[in-house]
């Protein structure tokens, strides 16, 4: 039977007018809950004939209302969750499948996406849409890398299957591609041999710069297959982790080989391989009791070219307090390999154009006030200037507004190519406006 029914009940509409970031809220008309794909695609085609835009929401895990659609239609993925057979290489899932159910369902077989985000109740469709990573990006590129094939409903209302070799063109813009393109409702995922355990150092450093140092060191070997860093005032660490099976533990000596930490400070954990994940599910389940899980969350990502990560996290420490941060919040920075060949596979990705780059981002968990979180809203935008001044990119799932002369900019010369996708694949401009890619 069809799940294509709109529903205009209050609770409902007042749902889908919030995301995770608490910062923007747009009013949905109605909603929708479609079952398949072809209830997601009859569903956009009502709303191309009211002329209505839409928007598909996975987990509601935006936190600038990119899942939003104001007096327009909002596709609820929640039903398009199902996670298929499991095969040597590969697994098909729904574009409302998590993370976490995607790998629930692959580690039985011995086998792991080869990248995972940090916080695993994302949703597929809505990752792949952006890129997707986490610590293993500098080994293995983004999630929207290591897809093998998607079953797409663009902005047409048709139903696209695309790969590589199949409709290449829309399989190039949907990844990566912000949802402006189709809607993902299937997705077939590379699958890799999964690790037992892994072995985690946790490292500090007197300043950022020893520590950028060490990351650069350990980007230069094949020693470790997971790789981060996190800063708080005066507290400066990265996590480095090394897959392995518990009959045969890796050589700490061999792993830490030549870097610069303060080794008194070192601390080693050796967990099963799905417990490295779940540590932001931890870290959610306190933040739910403490209440600030659900205060606005104006956060910032963004990529830097390695010349000038150093100055930029110089600045961003002179500017940002605690208070700014939270008491849970932090700085990300660390590094990935965007000139390695072979290595990112994602067009629309935007990325500075070096060997390595670093991966800066603003975590922020303020207090649940207006002005505080109205200035560090404008604080990100500063900070996104200052990063296209020194060749670095937005990763556009951030608190930071760009009009359709900032897009232009944002994708050079991409642009047209952007243009062309857009006119091709969803001509009446009805998908995700909360981007405002293509708005004016």
């Amino acid at each position: 039977m069809s799940k294509e029914a709109w529903l205009y009940a209050p609770e409902c509409l007042d749902a889908a007018s919030e995301d995770f970031g608490h910062l923007i809220r747009r009013r949905p008309a109605a909603v929708c809950r479609p079952g398949s794909a072809a209830d997601l695609a009859a569903a956009v085609r009502r709303a191309a004939g009211r002329r209505m835009p839409v928007a598909a929401r996975g987990q509601g895990h935006s936190v600038y209302g990119r899942a939003q659609a104001e007096d327009g239609l909002v596709i609820d993925m929640s039903d398009l969750n199902a996670v298929h057979a499991v095969e040597a290489d590969r697994v098909t899932v729904g574009g409302g499948a998590t993370w976490r159910s995607v790998l629930d369902a692959t580690l039985p077989h011995g086998l792991t996406p080869p990248v995972l985000t940090d916080y695993l109740d994302l949703s597929v469709g809505g990752t792949v849409s952006a890129g997707g990573l986490g610590g293993m990006t500098f080994r293995h590129g983004f999630q929207s890398c290591n897809v093998i094939e998607l079953e797409v409903v663009t902005g047409e209302g048709e139903i696209v299957t695309c790969s590589a070799s199949a409709h290449p063109e829309l399989f190039d813009a949907v990844r990566g591609g912000l949802s402006q393109y189709g809607i993902i409702t299937r997705a077939v995922l590379r699958l890799v041999r999964a690790p037992e355990r892994v072995r985690l150092h946790t490292l500090s450093y007197p300043d950022h710069r020893a520590m950028t140092a060490d990351q650069r060191r350990l980007l230069s070997t094949d020693r470790i297959d997971f790789l981060q860093g996190t800063i708080r005032p005066g507290q400066y660490v990265i996590e480095v982790g090394v897959w392995h099976s518990g009959d045969s533990p890796p050589d700490d000596e061999e792993t830490l080989a030549g870097l610069s930490d303060l080794r008194d400070r070192a601390e080693r954990a050796d967990l099963p391989y799905r417990e490295l994940f779940l540590r932001l599910s931890k870290l959610e389940s306190h933040l739910r009791a403490a209440g600030t899980w659900h205060h606005p969350h104006p956060w910032l990502h963004s990529f830097v070219p390695d010349a000038a990560a150093d100055g930029l996290a110089a600045e961003l420490f002179a500017d940002v307090t605690q208070e700014d941060l939270g008491e849970f919040g932090r700085i990300l920075l660390y590094p990935i390999r965007p000139g390695r060949p072979g290595r990112v596979r994602t067009p629309l990705v935007r990325l500075p154009e070096a060997e390595i780059a670093f991966l800066c981002s603003l975590v922020c968990f303020p207090a649940d006030d207006p002005l505080l979180v109205d200035r560090l809203v404008k604080t990100n935008r500063a900070v996104y200037d200052r990063i296209r001044a020194l060749g670095g990119h937005l990763y556009p799932v951030s608190a930071v507004t760009l009009t359709r002369a900032g897009w232009k900019d944002h994708y050079g010369l991409l642009w047209p190519a952007v243009e062309n996708a857009k006119a091709r694949f969803d001509p009446r401009h009805l998908l995700t406006p909360g981007q405002g890619m293509f708005a004016g």
